[in-house]
């Protein structure tokens, strides 16, 4: 404190301010702009700093599975891509900026769908949409449905054969010469619900009877299917529950959220997993007011409305057409990793440790490394299905990954031809 000739005392606080009042407007901008790029770093958690401080040294995709296992053995080993490593595209060096950013930066091309409506047992309607061709004239596929191994795709909550990842994928493994058919979810791709059995995140019927009609169909084409999120969790579930009567010789799981219930927590914790939430519950609903007729008949139309969380959608919808208790329930019935244990397909699971969407604690590490038929495939870095490379970031490295797996198993002697049939020769356990 400091007094003048006339006594007049002079805080040192009216001091300092008059201090930072004579620092120019740019430097306050600039400061500003600096802790925005701090906040926007840490909630958006980029890694980029990391990446650059640790030369690029780490991305090794960690692999677990059983040290006896047949696929390892035969298979995976010689996956070259398996046992590399993968880093993120610079400047997507971010979980959520490559989740959110997904469907707007990955790389589509033209091409057309051939239509096939399935009915099933309940009189439900399925869009199978078989890829055909390319504008671009790159490859020509669906030729001889006979004898090309086919791939069955099975999208995510709301995504279907028009979604640009989906498109992306497709194409992708259209050019490397599969078969590619899209199996959408009853309510999705511009198809009316036409009984009252709806879509839920846990219904294997749809994919079991679309599956088995492949085969009955195309008795000599090799099927192999690849679910994405809870197109994941449908698959895998259903591989889980019937075992050694599955007519497919080979599947994927790509960012499959495993328990339902633990994801359904997990999407309640932070900032961004509750703006997930609220994107997801909200595509959910957009579906119900497109079938609003139906959905208004089979569950709570008043109290799906005012939801707003995934978990709260499947209260008042999926609780009720499964007639179960609790969501809860629900939740663990629908998951998939309840019954992993009893997979016989060989299967390969790709999981990023860092996706915004499906939690890690919730991969089943114990389960999938005691079980033979499976390799579980996990990243630090990839987000939520995109797992963007390269520096333009158009491509998803996933894709790369399971082409391989499945051409190095179609090739293997795991698979061989009986009577015409492709079958898996021994299940692995």
């Amino acid at each position: 404190m400091e007094t003048t000739g006339t006594d007049v005392t002079i805080s040192p606080y009216h001091l300092i301010f008059k201090g930072l009042a004579l620092l120019p407007v740019s430097f306050y901008l600039f400061i500003s702009f600096l802790v925005s790029l701090v906040f926007l770093y840490i909630l958006l958690q980029f890694h980029i700093i990391h990446d650059i401080f640790n030369g690029y040294g780490s991305g090794y995709v960690s692999l677990t599975f059983d040290s006896s296992s047949v696929l390892y053995r035969q298979v995976v080993s010689n996956c070259h891509l398996l046992h590399g490593r993968y880093f993120s595209t610079p400047w997507l060096s971010s979980p959520h900026l490559q989740t959110i950013l997904l469907n707007l930066l990955v790389k589509t091309h033209s091409f057309t769908y051939k239509r096939e409506l399935f009915t099933t047992s309940d009189g439900g309607t399925i869009a199978l949409d078989w890829l055909m061709n390319s504008n671009e004239s790159r490859f020509q596929v669906n030729g001889d449905a006979k004898v090309v191994p086919i791939i069955i795709l099975i999208p995510g909550l709301t995504s279907h054969s028009d979604t640009p990842y989906v498109k992306h994928v497709a194409y992708k493994m259209a050019e490397y010469g599969w078969n590619v058919v899209i199996s959408n979810h009853r309510g999705l791709a511009s198809v009316p619900l036409t009984s009252d059995c709806i879509y839920t995140p846990g219904w294997t019927e749809d994919i079991r009877e679309v599956v088995n009609h492949l085969h009955c169909t195309h008795p000599e084409a090799p099927l192999f299917a690849i679910g994405t999120s809870i197109g994941a969790n449908i698959l895998v579930k259903y591989l889980g529950e019937d075992g050694v009567d599955v007519p497919i010789v080979g599947a994927a799981s790509i960012c499959n959220p495993w328990d339902l219930l633990m994801d359904d927590k997990f999407l309640g914790r932070g900032f961004m997993q509750r703006f997930y939430n609220r994107v997801l519950a909200n595509s959910l609903k957009n579906l119900a007011r497109m079938h609003r007729v139906v959905y208004a008949r089979v569950v709570d139309w008043e109290g799906m409305e005012k939801a707003c969380s995934v978990g709260e959608i499947n209260k008042y919808t999926s609780r009720i057409t499964g007639n179960f208790e609790t969501v809860d329930a629900f939740h663990r019935s629908a998951s998939s990793v309840y019954v992993v244990a009893n997979v016989k397909v060989p299967l390969v699971c790709i999981n990023a440790i860092d996706d915004p969407v499906c939690t890690y604690e919730a991969i089943p590490l114990d389960e999938c490394r005691m079980n033979k038929n499976i390799v579980l495939a996990t990243t630090q870095h990839g987000g939520h299905i995109a797992f963007f490379e390269g520096f333009s970031g158009e491509n998803l490295w996933w894709v790369r990954v399971i082409e391989e797996y499945f051409s190095v198993l179609h090739s293997s002697s795991l698979i061989n031809k009986t009577t015409g049939i492709i079958v898996v020769k021994e299940r692995l356990t």
